[in-house]
């Protein structure tokens, strides 16, 4: 796998219609809102939970692309297996450090997420910790969002206690929150120096690309309504330090709304300004 040598920054849109894009569960899984301003949003946590899932049906689950975070993992057997793997005996209270720094490489040489995104790997079984070259921010919505709760009706009970306390009326009532329509707005940032010290390679920035553009795709629910990603904004830099601040870079891409309300992608109008780029930076465009 071939050394990435660039940073990049880059900006994410994606819509959501007729769903919850990420609940919040100290809040009954109602959407997330900026309570000051009404505006929408999805966790960095949301999103890569995505790229994971896509990533674990793209490759299989299979080394070196195997998911790290998944459903129902137990991490410390993950933290095992490199010092099976790697023949080391671990002692909790006597582990060398040599010894955790060759299970960090091992970590990071198997699992994708751990080499994209970090992951703290200390407890227990200790591997070290690792911090990803990859970072995503929350994303936020273009505009404020309108949430709408719907009464839902399944016609079952669970219990027979249940049936007897409903007379024979055996339908059990239900909540659901949707926003009509959302466009959002999320950044990220790819550091080359991070990515030196876990192995992700250009490699895994293809195999990111394709999985941001593609993760709603194996991913869909109900709950969450249509999902898609609309476009993806990357700045490459020349330099490894980078050519520009990425909020100068960021500003670039504008998003208006062309009618209220809003109820496609095609209500707004995207413009990247590619005019007097700062010398190293090449703009690239995704979907």
């Amino acid at each position: 796998m071939s050394e990435l040598k660039n940073r990049y920054d880059f900006v994410i849109l994606f819509d959501v219609q007729d769903g919850n894009p990420n609940g919040d569960p100290d809040m009954g899984n109602l959407p997330r809102i900026d309570p000051e301003t009404g505006d929408g949003l999805v966790s960095d946590v949301c999103l890569k939970r995505k790229v994971r899932n896509f990533v674990a049906v793209a490759k299989n689950n299979q080394p070196p692309f195997e998911i790290y975070v998944k459903e129902k993992a137990i991490l410390n057997n993950q933290h095992e297996r490199a010092y099976v793997a790697l023949g080391i005996k671990h002692d909790e209270k006597k582990t060398k450090q040599d010894d955790v720094d060759k299970a960090r490489q091992w970590m990071c040489q198997n699992f994708f997420d751990i080499r994209t995104f970090g992951a703290v790997m200390s407890t227990g079984v200790n591997c070290g910790q690792v911090r990803g070259p990859v970072q995503v921010t929350f994303s936020r919505s273009v505009d404020p969002i309108v949430v709408g709760e719907h009464s839902i009706t399944r016609m079952a009970v669970t219990t027979e206690k249940e049936a007897e306390a409903q007379g024979g009326d055996n339908r059990t009532m239900g909540r659901k929150a949707t926003i009509p329509y959302g466009l959002y707005v999320g950044h990220g940032f790819i550091s080359p120096q991070l990515a030196a010290q876990t192995g992700f390679s250009e490699d895994d920035l293809s195999l990111l690309w394709e999985a941001l553009q593609k993760m709603f795709e194996v991913d869909r629910s109900a709950a969450r309504g249509l999902m898609a990603t609309r476009k993806l904004v990357v700045f490459k830099h020349e330099s490894p330090l980078g050519n520009a601040p990425a909020h100068a870079l960021f500003d670039r891409v504008k998003v208006a709304r062309k009618q209220a309300p809003a109820r496609s992608f095609a209500d707004y109008e995207v413009q990247i300004d590619k005019t007097g780029l700062p010398a190293g930076i090449e703009v690239m465009e995704f979907v």
